[in-house]
């Protein structure tokens, strides 16, 4: 199987070359777009997931060798959530590779979070299957990069980091107000705004309510700070 240049292109973006193509083009085809000769990526998905999971625990202890299981614990889910990978697909522009169906294109597939991080993960599992742990490892570290290293103030939750803000201020705990919704009952965009009594505000838009209030909350921080 030979792979396209756009492919060629995404191979370049995440620093590894695929010795047997058709695990690339199976960890980009989302299920709308599978058949039976077409297999989709949730089964690399899982694997990913684990692979991501084996070495950020890894890097996480070389790091910091006196860390406890509960300082690390939220350190490595901020690491791993789907949130995550799918700012490294963003990154990597997965979203132009991607294979969906026409109905997920039409719903901004490639832009949607749950999507993209599900493929990064199936990417993850790719290499893994393609030339081992290593060759993996070694890309989850590269397009990772600083992540590992700032995780500290990433593995905070930006809603209570945020109220925690305001209280120390002697304000009001933050309120949040959903400014519109769109898109299709099967898959609603929320856009939502943050509101400090002090008048500072931020937006975010996200496929879910909570998820677009952790964004507004985290641009809002790193607005204040």
């Amino acid at each position: 199987m030979k792979l396209s240049a756009d492919h060629k292109a995404f191979e370049q973006r995440i620093g590894y070359k695929f010795r047997h193509p058709e695990l690339l083009i199976r960890a980009l085809t989302h299920g709308s777009v599978s058949s039976a000769t077409r297999p989709d990526n949730q089964r690399l998905e899982f694997l990913g997931d684990r692979v991501l999971g084996l070495v950020m625990a890894t890097a996480l202890l070389e790091k910091d060798k006196t860390a406890t299981e509960g300082q690390l614990a939220p350190r490595f889910n901020a690491l791993v959530r789907k949130e995550t990978c799918a700012d490294v697909a963003r990154e990597v522009d997965l979203g132009a590779v991607l294979r969906l169906g026409r109905s997920e294109m039409m719903s901004g597939g490639r832009r949607k979070q749950a999507l993209l991080g599900d493929a990064m993960e199936a990417v993850i599992a790719a290499v893994y299957r393609d030339t081992g742990f290593e060759e993996a490892q070694a890309m989850i570290l590269r397009l990772w990069g600083d992540r590992i290293h700032k995780v500290e103030d990433d593995a905070r939750d930006p809603k209570t980091a945020l109220q925690e803000w305001a209280q120390a201020r002697g304000q009001k705990p933050p309120s949040y107000v959903e400014l519109s919704r769109s898109g299709p009952d099967h898959a609603p965009v929320f856009t939502i705004q943050v509101r400090l009594a002090s008048g500072e505000t931020a937006d975010a838009t996200a496929g879910n309510k909570r998820q677009a209030e952790q964004d507004a909350a985290r641009k809002l921080l790193g607005s204040l700070s």
